[in-house]
């Protein structure tokens, strides 16, 4: 069960972050659903594009969060309102996983990232506006600062022993706790499908005529 969510926090302080922002559109030319994780940020990481299957190094922009100790090996983002927002791409998901990030907390996320981050398992949480400044500064302004995630008890540990409180969609953390997918979820209802099948073979056995 992936129930704790611990690691260093990658604070990303603005609104609005929108999914051309976090993956630009030229490196969506891969349905595969890895080797994003390079590209994640990349306008503001780099001071120089690439391609798809560029490989040679480029210059970071080192203002930049991610290219910055302790960040850059951090694993749980956290971020203002609408985060997400703009065009739907699920390379915007899969960038911020493949880069090795299991967890994006902020004020609000954009509808169609969020059915994009439940289907792949990214767990998201929403906080109030005060809560996000606090960690956001405190991360800012700390050489390291790692905070504990517990789903079950919806609850997250900062470094001063606070506990914060998030609410969140059952299915969804249901989902994320036993690492489903559509297919697993699907599977618990197979003995109602089987079921079902039985009686519209007598409803309409017609329609299993081919079988």
């Amino acid at each position: 069960m992936k129930n704790n969510f611990k690691g260093q926090v990658i604070p990303i302080n603005r609104d609005n972050v929108d999914t051309d922002l976090i993956i630009p559109k030229q490196y969506l030319k891969s349905i595969k659903k890895s080797g994003f994780g390079a590209f994640l940020f990349d306008s503001l990481r780099y001071t120089s594009t690439a391609t798809l299957d560029s490989t040679e190094s480029r210059e970071e922009d080192e203002l930049f969060i991610l290219n910055k100790k302790p960040f850059r090996n951090g694993n749980i983002l956290i971020s203002k309102s609408n985060f997400g927002c703009g065009s739907s791409r699920e390379h915007a998901v899969w960038a911020i996983q493949n880069y090795g990030i299991n967890t994006v907390i902020a004020e609000s996320f954009a509808d169609i990232f969020s059915r994009n981050s439940y289907t792949n398992g990214l767990l998201l949480i929403c906080l109030d506006k005060e809560n996000i400044s606090t960690i956001i500064n405190n991360a800012l302004s700390s050489d390291s600062y790692q905070i504990e995630i517990k789903l079950e008890s919806n609850s997250i540990t900062l470094p001063n022993g606070d506990n914060i409180i998030f609410d969140i969609d059952e299915s969804y953390k249901d989902r994320i706790l036993n690492s489903l997918d559509d297919i697993e979820l699907t599977l618990r209802y197979k003995n109602e499908i089987n079921d079902y099948e039985k009686k519209m073979k007598t409803i309409k056995p017609w329609l299993f005529e081919n079988e």
